[in-house]
């Protein structure tokens, strides 16, 4: 029944799945709206897939805007390399410049939410000449920490802060896939409910301690589900056929990533950004957005109300008539 609900929510919710050979990898990603204008390439985060944009790319292309959704490497029907170093942040960057070199795409407006945030603030870093503006929703442009994040991280939140757990080999990936039906129930809740749950410390007195969370989660709070039944089987089955070794692998890259931006410019100037916050969001908090002004020339910033951490999904209308606004605004038809 759910691999049925799985197809029958893609088929009716998302375009034609497309396949292309980008950057080392296969990149499968959905496509809509007229090919004109500049195309807007939405980049999703974790645990998720490119059909969490499903409601952006039906406002975008009704709105005769171009706009491609890609199941970012590791994820849905991408490839998913099993070397941790190929999820570091210059292949993440990679894929999306591949795919606009696939589609004959000189420049494009990047979206990205949750780890996609990440990807597409440092794009216009590291492809300066590919990236015409950024939207960020619910994550910030981060200047490059002081230290090691994972030092940082572990010394705020302790050991079992789900960041610095994942940096464990092997163990987070048969954690999250041991039911993978519980593991998108217990992470696709509305606020209230999420929230209350990762507010939560665990028995070392860390806090976003997903591990303990998640295993001390009896699965029950229907009533707290974002989705529909229909939409969690297109992340179940997702995530019970490819797993979920590449989704944790993109932060065992965060040392890494680090390490590498200490030669990147340390700004974004030239380049039309705007910021989307989510005023309920536990992880992505509002005011981690505040000292972008400093680090991001352009920069246009809302705030979405009464919105959790999977705001295009929570609130799409609002997401939606701020993308669309912006767009006519700065890269008019």
């Amino acid at each position: 029944m759910s691999v049925q609900m799985a197809a029958s929510a893609l088929e009716t919710q998302m375009p034609p799945v497309q396949r292309a050979a980008v950057n080392g990898v296969e990149i499968a990603y959905y496509e809509a709206g007229p090919r004109q204008g500049v195309p807007i390439v939405l980049c999703h985060g974790f645990p998720e897939l490119a059909f969490s944009w499903r409601h952006q790319i039906k406002a975008l292309a009704d709105a005769g805007r171009w706009v491609i959704a890609p199941d970012q490497r590791g994820y849905g029907l991408s490839s998913k390399p099993e070397a941790v170093t190929d999820y570091d942040i210059d292949r993440l960057t990679g894929d999306v410049v591949g795919l606009l070199d696939h589609l004959g795409v000189e420049k494009a407006i990047l979206c990205g939410h949750d780890w996609g945030g990440i990807v597409v603030w440092q794009a216009p870093l590291i492809h300066p000449d590919r990236i015409a503006g950024v939207i960020g929703l619910n994550t910030p442009f981060m200047p490059r920490a002081p230290a090691d994040p994972i030092a940082i991280l572990r010394a705020r939140y302790g050991p079992d802060m789900y960041i610095v757990w994942f940096q464990t080999p092997d163990e987070p990936e048969a954690v999250l896939g041991a039911d993978p039906d519980k593991t998108m129930r217990f992470f696709m809740r509305k606020p209230a409910a999420l929230t209350a749950a990762v507010a939560q410390p665990s028995a070392s007195g860390s806090t976003f301690a997903f591990k303990d969370l998640l295993q001390g989660w009896d699965g029950t709070g229907g009533a707290g589900q974002l989705l529909t039944p229909g939409e969690l089987a297109v992340f179940v089955e997702a995530f019970r056929a490819g797993g979920f070794h590449g989704p944790v692998s993109w932060y065992r890259n965060f040392t890494r990533n680090w390490a590498r931006a200490e030669t990147l410019p340390t700004r974004i100037d030239a380049i039309p950004c705007l910021m989307i916050t989510a005023e309920l969001d536990a992880v992505l908090t509002p005011e981690m957005a505040e000292p972008m002004k400093a680090f991001v020339g352009d920069l246009e910033t809302h705030m979405v109300r009464g919105s959790g951490h999977w705001t295009q999904q929570e609130k799409p209308e609002e997401v939606n008539r701020l993308m669309l606004d912006w767009l006519a605004r700065r890269f008019p038809k």
